[in-house]
């Protein structure tokens, strides 16, 4: 094995945005980079035989540690638990843990930097609050995360 230029884990990967608040005041949006980003970041750096997950419990929380083999037969680990998520509890908690290890090694801390950008919302079906953009004079809700991404980008390049 070679030896591994892990300041290459702290390099900007592609993210997207998402929203995680919203009210009739408004949406709290956050930037964020999907677990198998991450796996593919391991990949590319340390090679696919270099590096290494694993998950245990610890109060009930549950934990991740990813090793990375810095040198021939010498590994490092590093670890952090997860939270479960709104959607799939189980596997967000396990995504959500390998995310956080990963920071650790530098993978997506770059998100840390970028500032928490606010949209104006408005109520959509069964009374929850929304992001839009307008377009031709209408109010236009804004339901993805590809559309989200693309607005809030679109906005910060004006800047």
């Amino acid at each position: 094995m070679e030896n591994v230029d892990l300041k290459k884990l702290k390099d900007e990967i592609p993210y997207m945005w998402r929203v995680q608040s919203s009210n009739q005041y408004g949406a709290t949006c956050v930037a964020y980079i999907d677990s198998r980003d991450v796996q593919d970041v391991f990949d590319s750096v340390c090679g696919q035989g270099g590096w290494a997950d694993e998950y245990y419990p610890v109060n009930g929380k549950l934990y991740c540690k990813i090793g990375v083999e810095v040198e021939p037969g010498f590994w490092v680990w590093k670890s952090d638990c997860g939270a479960e998520s709104n959607i799939e509890a189980e596997k967000g908690e396990s995504s959500d843990a390998f995310k956080r290890a990963a920071v650790k090694w530098g993978v997506g801390r770059f998100l840390y930097s970028l500032r928490v950008q606010r949209l104006k919302t408005i109520e959509g079906k069964g009374g929850k609050w929304n992001p839009f953009y307008e377009h031709n004079g209408q109010k236009v809700e804004i339901k993805t995360g590809e559309i989200l991404t693309k607005y809030i980008n679109s906005l910060n390049k004006k800047k």
